[in-house]
């Protein structure tokens, strides 16, 4: 047993994560078996929806393209196929200030179906320089700070056994940025990025400080994109969006994550029975604990 105001070991987090994993399951099962008594038995997407936890990805365009072809959320999805849904939640050019309007459409507190996991990945746009192009997109530091702890805490709301994963934005290659602009807008381009590496290092920083005082797993995509040789070219399509290489960057850090709080893929039970376990003569029987 924990005692009351204890703070938890790694041991006793990872079984606390798995306890929840585990009821948000059964939960869902019951949920739609009740709402199916009430409808007569009619089967419908929601039965779909509700058996398997939800791993909701939360962000601005680099969540947004995570299933274009190479994404790290396809690859999440492939991962945690028949596991778990990979749900996308993102938003081109949002920052967090933004984002703190979406979140009682997206996150509803009192709902039933609360994600499992949620990954918060903001901060790129945040992170642009005032005075320069997109300039309204910018969030100064510590209110993005306290707008991640918006965001935390309201999906801590939602279920408090939701293991949310803060993201620090990537990266950011200037000259990339600038031959993205040339190649847009030819002779008519501006003359300084929007962004700058330094600036964003700061933002990466602000997020991992507050990922350090909620006691939440964090991703350094910002330090750890930059530990690899030409990460400019390897990692950024344009200078700050990502690469099927720079894509799988985040995809293979999630998991990582996600297997350290005891959800590995290969732990976790099919939504329905796999193909192996079925009886061609009396293949009724592998369905029969979930009537």
């Amino acid at each position: 047993m924990i005692a009351l105001g204890a703070n938890p070991s790694l041991y006793h987090q990872i079984q606390i994560k798995k306890l929840g994993f585990f009821f948000a399951v059964i939960f869902s099962y019951k949920y739609f078996r009740l709402a199916e008594r009430e409808t007569g038995g009619r089967t419908s997407k929601l039965k779909m929806d509700l058996i398997r936890s939800r791993f909701v990805l939360f962000g601005d365009s680099i969540t947004e393209q995570s299933f274009r072809p190479g994404g790290w959320g396809a690859a999440l999805a492939n991962t945690y196929a028949r596991k778990a849904d990979i749900i996308v939640r993102g938003y081109g050019g949002y920052n967090t200030r933004w984002a703190l309007f979406l979140l009682n459409r997206i996150f509803p507190l009192n709902f039933p179906g609360a994600p499992a996991v949620t990954t918060v990945f903001f901060g790129a746009n945040d992170a642009v320089i005032l005075g320069r192009t997109s300039e309204k997109q910018h969030v100064p530091t510590e209110e993005y700070k306290q707008n991640l702890r918006k965001i935390v805490h309201h999906l801590k709301d939602c279920s408090p056994t939701m293991l949310v994963i803060l993201i620090t934005p990537p990266p950011v290659d200037e000259n990339g940025r600038n031959e993205y602009a040339r190649l847009l807008y030819g002779d008519k381009a501006r003359k300084l990025p929007e962004r700058t590496n330094e600036m964003t290092g700061v933002y990466a920083n602000k997020c991992i400080e507050l990922a350090q005082e909620l006691n939440l797993p964090y991703i350094d995509l910002w330090s750890h994109m930059q530990e690899t040789a030409d990460w400019q070219k390897k990692f950024l399509s344009d200078g700050l969006h990502l690469t099927p290489e720079g894509n799988a960057v985040v995809h293979e850090e999630v998991v990582r994550v996600l297997y350290n709080a005891g959800l590995r893929a290969e732990d976790l039970p099919y939504d329905f029975p796999h193909h192996s376990q079925i009886d061609g003569q009396d293949f009724a029987k592998a369905f029969k604990p979930m009537n």
